[in-house]
């Protein structure tokens, strides 16, 4: 049974509120950077977002702890090199990176695998003018009547003038053209034949030289590489310089690039070869690497990434301290990214970028103003029906409205600040709709007080009873409403997880308002007897119903 309405004091739970707000905003202006700004996404502010599709080599799903991975190493590339704002989220297969304001270029570049391995050269020479064949890319063209096919060769190594197995069909996870591509690419380029791997046997040796010529005659150097990422280190590579103008045949990795331990930018100052990467291994690397140069004095090495040479520097004595130097070229934006995409380690998977998606500062203006002008129609429409049918009761709505924007705003500002959170176009979307959630519940509890005066109840009576009852809706409601909204967080990604995680906050400081703001507002208003004349509130119609009934009661009883 509902308490008497003389113990409701609204007057407590409207300064409770009033402690929530001030403690709120003291937050909000006294923390952090001080100023009271939501986060915003790349949609409302501009930005970048780059799209990044995994692929292993035989087509097969990349495992869950491979993606993460490699998820967590693009972020720590992310911190490295101070990317503010930056969000990587793992979508099915894909990874999303978010880069908000003018810094999106950099983003482009987070995906690259960065597997550095150091081969040996065995064959160099200058690359011709690369002309796309009719064929795939690292296909090798068909053999003409004056050139012998190369010795093809599967992952294990095959007979001479035997075919190579055909590539394994593709289980809808990878297209099949890419896997094909992959496969054809490393029978060619990584034939087990292309590399003696006993310098003493002579006839061995010549087979491997034999090999390695009509592999370079036969290999052209394309832009696209089906190879890259995904090239075996245990086997030799043929391949080009970055820049398409030598192509190589060198033997499988000695030293990986796991072995460094710090890269770094900066100026040649002495050779004067403009940016180079400075290198730093650790000790076992620097063993290696000081083993390598001191039996190959003359020789070259080549530093892959990637799949492709960045470069191959003739070595002119033993290096003996664990450092080395990239050079390549390079321009200062691209030494820093190469250093920094080595300095934090390779990714365990290759990645394509199957969408990068650049969104200016002013279209990201216009559609905040677009939000903003959505969620004011919304709430002019809420506003003229309740002021329409509710009159009093609907004053009380808007101003109940307008103090859950209140809190909404301050809740905003804070999570961006202390989680990163960022408001984009589907947030204002489920705040849009929060609106109407937030008034649904108005409506609630102001028809069981109308219900109540019905039954012949006063207004003062009727809203501590009328209470009773609706709160159950309510509460009811925002349950089922913030479920909805916790599964759709839970199993969606990217926008979509916005769109459901600004719901299900509104659905919650929807509650706070409704209990704390419009409840005992309603009560401070049946207790004015300015403000609850029936003219004023808008309740004649149903009082006129109570007071029949209450006659009607009266009469059955006298008689």
């Amino acid at each position: 049974m509902a308490p008497p309405a003389g113990r409701f004091r609204p007057g407590r739970y409207l300064a409770f509120f009033i402690l929530i707000v001030v403690g709120l905003y003291s937050l909000v202006f006294f923390t952090g950077d001080g100023q009271a700004k939501p986060k915003l996404g790349i949609d409302l502010q501009g930005g970048t977002r780059v799209t990044l599709t995994a692929r292993t080599p035989d087509g097969a799903e990349p495992s869950r702890e491979s993606l993460a991975q490699a998820k967590q190493i693009i972020e720590t590339r992310v911190n490295g090199i101070g990317v503010a704002g930056t969000e990587v989220v793992l979508d099915g297969n894909n990874v999303v990176i978010t880069v908000p304001g003018e810094q999106g270029e950099q983003a482009k570049n987070l995906g690259q695998t960065a597997k550095l391995g150091f081969r040996k050269v065995l064959v160099a020479q200058p690359a011709a003018q690369p002309v796309p064949p009719p064929n795939q890319p690292g296909q090798v063209p068909p053999p003409t009547a004056s050139q012998p096919a190369p010795p093809p060769a599967n992952g294990g190594g095959a007979a001479q003038g035997q075919p190579a197995p055909p590539p394994p069909p593709g289980d809808g996870t990878l297209d099949d053209k890419a896997v094909q591509e992959i496969q054809a690419a490393k029978a060619t380029r990584q034939n087990p034949a292309l590399f003696a791997a006993n310098e003493g046997d002579q006839a061995a040796v010549a087979a491997a030289q034999q090999a390695q010529q009509q592999a370079l005659a036969a290999y052209q150097c394309l832009p696209d590489d089906p190879l890259r990422g995904n090239d075996d280190p245990n086997l030799p590579l043929v391949t080009c310089l970055k820049d398409g103008t030598e192509k190589y045949v060198l033997g499988p990795v000695f030293l990986q690039g796991t072995e460094i331990a710090d890269a770094s930018s900066g100026l040649d100052q002495q050779g004067g070869r403009g940016w180079v990467v400075d290198l730093r291994f650790e000790s076992e690397g620097a063993r290696i690497w000081a083993d390598f140069t001191s039996k190959n004095v003359n020789q070259r090495a080549a530093f892959v990434l990637d799949t492709e040479v960045v470069s191959a520097p003739n070595i002119t004595t033993a290096i003996l301290d664990g450092n080395t130097q990239i050079t390549g070229d390079f321009t200062q934006a691209e030494a820093k990214n190469l250093a920094d995409v080595l300095k934090y380690g390779s990714l365990p998977l290759s990645f394509t970028s199957s969408d990068a998606t650049t969104v200016s500062a002013t279209l990201g203006l216009a559609s905040l103003e677009a939000g903003l002008i959505a969620g004011g129609i919304g709430l002019l429409l809420v506003f003229v029906y309740c002021l329409f049918y509710y009159r009093m009761l609907g004053v009380l709505t808007i101003l109940s409205l307008g103090l859950t924007g209140v809190i909404v705003y301050g809740v905003l500002v804070l999570l961006g600040r202390w989680t990163g959170f960022t408001l984009d176009l589907a947030g204002v979307a489920g705040f849009i709709i929060a609106i109407g959630v937030t008034a649904d519940s108005f409506v609630v509890y102001f028809e069981r007080l109308k219900d109540e005066m019905r039954e012949g109840r006063t207004f003062r009576s009727a809203v501590t009873r009328g209470w009773v009852r609706a709160r159950r809706t309510i509460l009811a409601s925002d349950a089922v409403m913030f479920l909805a909204a916790a599964v759709l967080f839970l199993l969606a990604v990217g926008e979509v997880r916005g769109f459901a995680f600004t719901l299900g906050v509104s659905t919650v400081l929807d509650l706070i308002v409704v209990f704390l703001v419009t409840y005992p507002l309603v009560g401070l208003v049946a207790k004015s007897k300015t403000l609850s004349d029936p003219r004023i509130s808008g309740l004649g119609a149903v009082q006129q119903v109570g007071r029949r009934k209450r006659t009607a009661a009266a009469a059955v009883k006298e008689a």
